[in-house]
């Protein structure tokens, strides 16, 4: 029978979806991206705030009706919504046949296989339980890329965020499995390891006593076939000095760290539960690029929080204004229930929480084109990503452009390139956020 499986959310929970394909592809199933193709629809769901909850129960919804209509013989619901509301979903909507919450993603094919026989199974396992382990996960990135996912769940607790709730405590992926799990992408032909998990930075605390981040890379970067390892989700308080010198040294890692800041008032800052304030996060800004020259910096921020005032937006406005991030992206404030920041007073208003965004994404977006020119000269290495139709034009990515979030550099040329080349190139101009450069005569 074919499958239809859709993925929602973030990289993490993509990596999810991958291992479930991996799973099912074992036992024979083949998949297929058209719905109306399908005999099963499995849908990997996530809630992380509310347009990604909206989104996912909108997909639900709509295959529901496929099933209704006999079209399709199985619905199954995976992922962050299905942990966090599985009694609803069963009682909201009651074409879905089976409900897999994020710790029991192994049990997809005794999910799948129930469903088709009317059982109505659920899975779920503890939220402690060790990470899932699957040797053949099913690539959707194009195969030149993928994610390593080096960690489980959180122990931080920020106050708006409902991510322990719904994947439990940290645990890291012992090195060794991911040292394998790395081997056998390279095999696959994967250049570019990019490593994520809800933190990276505390990666092998509860396993080895000691941040271990610096030394899995270290490994990863021994893999022959491997060109990139590109480091997403730092928390910048934990960011160690062995970390910034393996990052400094080690020529295949990228000189980019994505650390999601979300705030630079330290009242906003305290009451987000983040466990650092300005001063803080100016030092450690200073230091990675005092040691990494040419690092490129990606945060996210948070506007709207609850109780932030003028005064609050103001102070944060100046801050992005003097660090002059390289990349940055900011979300309106999403009250979620069963978090502390949902019942905390008081709450701004939404069209409050927009307008701030608004005009800190205007004043990046300044900040973003002057960076952008800055690179008109710059010799460096792109990865291809595709070709421009009936154009010899190239789309391709430099070290600062993680895969889905970043811009990209369009490369002019007649050479026949392929998915996952590496070229160097010489950046000519660039167009507001990307750039523009042609391969270089050495």
């Amino acid at each position: 029978m074919k499958i239809v499986f859709v993925s929602l959310g973030c990289d993490k929970n993509l990596v999810d979806t991958e291992m479930m394909l991996g799973l099912l592809r074992e036992k024979g199933y083949s998949f297929t991206d058209d719905e109306t193709e399908a005999d099963i629809a499995v849908v990997n769901s996530c809630c992380f705030i509310g347009d990604a909850k909206e989104e996912s129960i909108q997909t639900i919804l709509e295959l529901a009706q496929l099933k209704e209509s006999g079209q399709l013989k199985a619905l199954v619901v995976t992922g962050c919504l299905a942990q966090r509301y599985a009694s609803d979903i069963r009682s909201e909507i009651p074409e879905v046949d089976a409900v897999v919450g994020t710790m029991a993603i192994e049990d997809i094919v005794a999910a799948v296989e129930g469903a088709v026989a009317g059982k109505k199974p659920d899975f779920f396992r503890e939220l402690s339980s060790a990470p899932a382990r699957v040797k053949d996960r099913v690539l959707t990135t194009g195969g030149h890329y993928a994610y390593l996912k080096i960690a489980e769940g959180c122990d931080k607790h920020c106050t708006y965020c409902v991510i322990p709730k719904v994947r439990g405590p940290y645990r890291s992926v012992p090195m060794e499995e991911l040292t394998e799990q790395a081997e056998r992408l390279a095999e696959a032909g994967v250049k570019e390891l990019i490593l994520v998990a809800q933190e990276t930075t505390l990666y092998g605390l509860d396993l080895y006593g000691e941040k271990s981040l610096h030394l899995l890379l270290r490994r990863l970067a021994q893999i022959p076939g491997i060109f990139w390892i590109r480091i997403l989700y730092c928390y910048p308080e934990e960011i160690t000095d062995e970390l910034i010198e393996v990052i400094r040294t080690e020529p295949k890692i990228c000189h980019y760290l994505d650390i999601p800041v979300q705030h630079a008032s330290d009242p906003v800052l305290r009451r987000m539960g983040r466990r650092t304030d300005q001063a803080r996060l100016r030092s450690q800004i200073g230091k990675l690029r005092e040691r990494i020259p040419d690092i490129c910096l990606r945060t996210t921020l948070i506007s709207g929080f609850p109780g932030e005032t003028q005064e609050d937006f103001e102070e944060l406005y100046r801050f992005v204004n003097e660090m002059e991030f390289d990349r940055l992206g900011v979300f309106a404030y999403s009250q979620e229930e069963d978090t502390p920041a949902a019942d905390m007073q008081p709450q701004v208003p939404e069209e409050v929480k927009c307008s701030r965004r608004d005009e800190l994404m205007e004043l990046q977006q300044a900040i973003a084109f002057e960076k952008a020119e800055e690179m008109i000269g710059r010799k460096l290495y792109v990865c291809v990503e595709g070709k421009v139709a009936e154009e010899d034009v190239y789309v391709t990515r430099t070290y600062k452009d993680a895969p889905g979030v970043d811009g990209f550099l369009f490369l002019r040329t007649s050479a026949a390139l392929m998915t996952g080349d590496f070229v160097k190139v010489c950046v000519t101009d660039c167009n507001e956020y990307d750039l523009i450069g042609e391969i270089c005569e050495d």
